[in-house]
Parts: structure tokens; C-alpha cells; sequence
């Protein structure tokens, strides 16, 4: 028999925030390579035309309204996600807000809040509750299971008038390696997933000024802007068998800009 890996045919994969941005371009890679995918998103028309581009690939999508910043409705719709898939392979946690302010004094407690309820408290749920699954159906003898929180190099890097939004991606990352230790016995692993400068909609203000264009994406060794599809190798590899041994692990992706 070949080596075949990196085939997601069987395996079902959720994915947080995912469409659009850096969650449609993981979502569409699995995709791609056989997974059935749940899409949950707040906005229902991006939720249906992310589930028409995936279902091209022949995969079973399912999509959901879900606002990760409300517990009930993550509960609900890891249920409803199970129920509707059958099961849930990789769980990807990207769900997220950029909250920022003028400065770090004038950082309101609202802001705060908003980004703190999306981007950790979001993710806590999403990946408890995903977690509980892949447990219990470990106990019936079907080990195993691949989380993944999308962070960023904010959580590692002096992110001015963003602190807030540094917090929570720095919590992810110190998730994911709690997640890894407690639950490798499952043969459950846990990764974080840093990005870079991303094009997508979070990001199209600093798209759009030319300081950034002069001054930082020169700073990046890979010369551009990243897009949602350079995150479909890692999105792939994380789901795949291919990883079954690779746990607590921090992922950047960013073109090299963290190392210049």
C-alpha cells in the first residue's frame, strides 16, 4: 500500500471563523484533500458561499450561525456539528476580533471585553467542548483527534495599542500546550498556529496605508503580504495522520518576518 498521509478522505474538521480570511483558506485545503468540513460563522450569506466553493471539491459541508463568544451556542453547536457530520477529526479555533485602541491608556474596558469574549473565551469553549467529544469516543476504542488554536505573533512580539489583543492570542498559545500534555494519553495533540501580516479583512486598513507598504512588508523576508491559502499546507499536515506525533507545538507562519 502507498503512503498516503496527507488524504483527509473520512476525517471531518470544523473550523471557527471559517468564511472567510485565514478559516476559508484552511478549510479550503482540507477540503481539497477529502475532509468533510463544518463551517461555523456569524454571517450567514459568507457561511452559504463558503459552503458552495467547498462543496465543488465533492465533501460533505455543513454550516453553522454560531457566535463563539456565547457558550450556549458553542455547546449547542459542537452538538449539533457531531450530530449533523457524525464526528469531529480537527478542530480548528480561529475564530477572532482586532480590537485596538489609540493607545494602551486609551484602551476602553469594552474593548477589552469584546476581544477577551471572542479570542479566549471562544476559544476555550470551542476547544473544551471539542475536546470532551474526542474523549468520550476515545473511551469506546476510537483514539485520537487533532486542536488547533489560531494565535498570532502578536502573542510573542510587542504589539503597540493591541495589548489586549496580544493577551488573548498569548493565552492561546499557553492552551494549546495544556491541551497537549492533559490529553495526549487520547492520542489527542494540540498546536497553536501564529500568522503573520495576513491579507484579509481584519487587516485591510493597514493594507491600504502606505506606511506599510513602505516600512513593514519590506521587513518581511518573503517580500508580500501572506494569503488565506499559504495556511492550507499547515491546515492539511495538522488534520493528516501525518502529525499523529506532533504535539505542543507553536506554528509561524509569517514569511520569515519574526526572524528578521
Amino acid at each position: 500500500m502507498s503512503y498516503k498521509p496527507f488524504d483527509l478522505s473520512g476525517k471531518v474538521v470544523l473550523v471557527t471563523g471559517g468564511n472567510g480570511g485565514i478559516g476559508l483558506g484552511m478549510a479550503d485545503a482540507v477540503a481539497q484533500a477529502g475532509a468533510d468540513v463544518a463551517i461555523w460563522g456569524t454571517n450567514e450569506e459568507k457561511n452559504q458561499r463558503a459552503a458552495e466553493q467547498l462543496s465543488a471539491y465533492g465533501v460533505k459541508v455543513y454550516t453553522r450561525k454560531v457566535n463563539v463568544a456565547e457558550e450556549a451556542q458553542v455547546v449547542d453547536g459542537i452538538g449539533a456539528t457531531v450530530k449533523e457530520l457524525g464526528r469531529i477529526d480537527a478542530v480548528f479555533a480561529n475564530a477572532g476580533v482586532g480590537f485596538g485602541a489609540p493607545s494602551f491608556v486609551d484602551m476602553s474596558t469594552e474593548v477589552y471585553r469584546k476581544t477577551l469574549a471572542v479570542n479566549l473565551d471562544g476559544v476555550f469553549w470551542t476547544l473544551r467542548e471539542t475536546s470532551r467529544h474526542m474523549v468520550e469516543r476515545a473511551k469506546k476504542g476510537d483514539a485520537g483527534g487533532s486542536l488547533v488554536g489560531v494565535a498570532s505573533l502578536a502573542a510573542i512580539e510587542g504589539a503597540a495599542r493591541n495589548q489586549a489583543y496580544a493577551a488573548t492570542k498569548g493565552g492561546v498559545i499557553s492552551m494549546m500546550k495544556g491541551i497537549a500534555v492533559e490529553y495526549a494519553r487520547y492520542g489527542m495533540r494540540a498546536n497553536a498556529i501564529l500568522p503573520g501580516w495576513i491579507a484579509t479583512d481584519m487587516t485591510s486598513q493597514a493594507q491600504a496605508a502606505p506606511a506599510f507598504a513602505e516600512k513593514v512588508i519590506p521587513r518581511v523576508p518573503a517580500r508580500r503580504w501572506g494569503q488565506p491559502a499559504d495556511f492550507g499546507g499547515v491546515a492539511v499536515y495538522l488534520t493528516s495522520d501525518a502529525s499523529s506525533y506532533h504535539s505542543g507545538d507553536t506554528f509561524i507562519i509569517d514569511g520569515g518576518y519574526a526572524i528578521f
